[in-house]
């Protein structure tokens, strides 16, 4: 009897594409700008996420051996959505299974080189590959869940003498299908890798996401950005932290504002820079009630 074939793995069923040169454009994924999916906090987290907004469900779990990836992990999301949409654009077939040397990516993303600063990339890929996320975005219902990890698998690559290749990663389809999609990738300012705090990363992605280009801005009140972060920090010194991040106005291309209403919770008003001030009749506003598709 005919042993059966042994069954492809996903690795060998997929194409490797080599990191492209060059200083590429910065992309995001807008799903992961909207909404919270990476713990804020540089200390290790376990703590899971739980959101819900309409018929947005997501839940992210982190294992206690590694925490659950940080805004800073994102940064290797980044790197890779920048990939895939440059090579798309320049008519190459990009693909789930990427290869690069760590130089690549942390050089485009803004850190050293050092061993200590490859260690930290690892140690990012550690992270990503063992947070899992479940979400009803891009799902037919909110009882139909995608459950996937950032990065399905990733290893190091040696030659014969034991002289590092480099490594490669698989990110997953949920990932890889917004960003083929141009509607669900925005370009960022190369400033946002030099942010060096978890609250104003995020913002700064939230920012971008939904004030985008908008003349006249957009606005959160501070409960709705609370629940949209994730963050465990009580409202109290989220509060406490928005307002300093106003005050250095500390997000690149955008300029943050603070109205206190006489009725209802502070509000965080947001507008490109170099366009008119804040029109209090034109403004576009986001409804407050964490209901909202946003």
């Amino acid at each position: 009897m005919a042993a059966r074939p042994r069954p492809m793995s996903e690795r060998e069923q997929l194409d490797l594409f080599r990191a492209l040169p060059g200083d590429l454009a910065p992309r995001d994924a807008q799903d992961l700008m909207a909404y919270p999916f990476f713990s804020l906090a540089k200390s290790k987290r376990l703590a899971p996420i739980d959101f819900k907004a309409g018929s947005i469900v997501i839940r992210v779990e982190a294992v206690p051996e590694h925490g659950m990836a940080t805004i800073w992990d994102a940064d290797v999301l980044i790197w890779a959505a920048s990939q895939i949409v440059e090579a798309r654009d320049a008519g190459l077939r990009p693909s789930r299974l990427m290869g690069a040397r760590p130089y690549e990516i942390l050089n485009f993303i803004g850190r050293g080189v050092s061993l200590r600063d490859y260690d930290r990339l690892k140690a990012a890929l550690d992270r990503l590959q063992s947070t899992t996320i479940a979400t009803s975005i891009r799902q037919p219902t909110e009882r139909r869940l995608h459950r996937f990890s950032w990065i399905n698998e990733w290893k190091e690559k040696a030659d014969d003498r034991g002289r590092p290749l480099g490594l490669e990663l698989i990110v997953p389809d949920w990932f890889y299908a917004a960003v083929l999609d141009d509607a669900l990738v925005l370009t960022i300012d190369r400033a946002y890798f030099d942010l060096t705090g978890g609250l104003e990363r995020w913002l700064y992605r939230l920012v971008r996401k939904h004030g985008g280009r908008q003349e006249f801005g957009w606005s959160f009140d501070f409960i709705h950005l609370h629940a949209k972060s994730g963050s465990l920090s009580p409202l109290k010194h989220f509060a406490y932290d928005l307002r300093d991040i106003v005050r250095r106005q500390a997000l690149p291309g955008y300029r943050l504002t603070i109205e206190r209403p006489s009725s209802g919770p502070e509000r965080l008003s947001f507008a490109p820079t170099g366009l008119p001030s804040f029109g209090t009749q034109c403004r576009r506003r986001a409804n407050a009630r964490p209901g909202d598709k946003l």
